[in-house]
């Protein structure tokens, strides 16, 4: 069973850059997606340029920072649940109430925005609380099972294959919805069907068990204290980058033909611990780098406010019922409207914490979550 090691938690202010930098990644690939409205209609205002940007952004984006998301969920679970136990309290069921009332914020963020994730991570997150008390070896096997995508594996071997036809359909109605129907005709179309279609798409891309992997790797990597520049930590860091960026570009020569189910979401997480590895590099061993990704620290302290005010505002920019621009901006002028919309966002977070010490709804959570019942 694992114990803490009584060591003092101090705030990681590498992992709210990489916080900012996986919130603006998905600002940035919703408005390549128009916010999940994939429409037939002919785009008006297209560039030659659109491709390549779509091509470039989801080989770098999709997939990856919702990964990101999910890895530091997991380290925030370790440090909050390691302050408890050097308290000498049980986080467990507090750590359940924190979940109940992320899938709450999930329920009003999908009422905007079919894709949310905020629903999907506070199930996952209840899976930590079990695996938690587990020693390291035996988390580590878990890591290392959930990363050979055992679903995927599984149907490969076998020869099974998953019917996605039900989410397909669904999305067909999210998407007409988008399209034609009224602010409240898509709250409630996306209150009714949000969660059974994102749960059907972890299934279909791989993400079910490899977000799972992604928050107990967090969790693990709190509990090894990496993100600390300590010890030989930068050195296994830059282990990392040039193992996984060798990988990379090895695979990217790879045409996985069949075996794409299985190999694509593992090339993603590759990639992740690529980006992530670079990052941290790159923040301890260069000054100039952690000036520039200082900003981002900001975006990233209000990543939760920052989540749930791009739904707003990207489906009020392309949704029907707003300014309509699913099929008047092609992919570059919307990645614009993307990079406008983290600007703007980045703003207000500079405004606010002038003034507060945490995000609106950062400061309403954990209010709620410390509340003596």
């Amino acid at each position: 069973m694992y114990k803490t090691r009584s060591l003092p938690n101090t705030r990681i202010d590498v992992a709210d850059a990489l916080r900012g930098i996986a919130v603006a990644g998905i600002i940035l690939y919703h408005s390549v997606e128009h916010f999940n409205i994939f429409t037939q209609e002919t785009i008006i205002h297209t560039l030659p340029s659109d491709q390549t940007v779509a091509d470039v952004l989801a080989w770098l984006l999709s997939g990856k920072m919702y990964g990101i998301f999910a890895m530091l969920f997991g380290l925030s679970f370790f440090i909050m649940n390691d302050n408890q136990q050097q308290k000498g309290k049980n986080f467990s069921g507090r750590f359940a109430w924190r979940m109940c009332l992320l899938f709450l914020f999930g329920v009003i963020n999908v009422a905007f925005y079919d894709g949310d994730i905020l629903m999907l991570y506070a199930c996952y997150g209840l899976l930590l609380i079990p695996i938690s008390y587990l020693p390291s070896k035996a988390v580590w096997c878990i890591i290392g099972l959930l990363a050979i995508q055992p679903v995927e594996l599984y149907c490969l071997l076998t020869g099974i294959t998953i019917d996605h036809s039900t989410m397909w359909e669904l999305y067909g109605q999210i998407n007409n919805a988008h399209e034609h129907a009224s602010f409240w005709e898509n709250a409630l179309i996306n209150l009714r069907y949000g969660f059974e279609v994102n749960f059907r798409f972890n299934i279909f891309s791989g993400r079910l068990t490899q977000l799972l992997c992604l928050f107990i790797l967090g969790m693990q990597l709190g509990r090894q204290r990496l993100f600390y520049n300590t010890g030989r930590n930068l050195q296994i860091w830059h282990q990392i980058l040039m193992l996984s960026a060798a990988i990379v570009i090895i695979l990217s020569f790879v045409d996985f033909g069949k075996l794409d189910m299985w190999l694509h979401p593992i090339n993603n997480l590759i990639i992740l611990l690529m980006i992530v590895s670079a990052v941290v590099s790159a923040w301890y061993a260069f000054e100039g780098v952690r000036s520039v990704l200082h900003h981002l620290c900001i975006f990233g302290r209000m990543s939760l406010t920052n989540y749930l005010l791009q739904s707003i505002i990207g489906c009020a920019i392309f949704c029907g019922y707003g300014l309509g621009c699913y099929y008047k901006l092609g992919i570059t002028y919307a990645v614009m409207v993307g990079l406008g919309m983290v600007i703007a966002q980045y703003c207000f977070a500079r405004f606010w914490f002038s003034s507060h010490q945490r995000g609106p709804l950062e400061g309403i959570w954990r209010k709620l979550t410390w509340l003596e019942f």
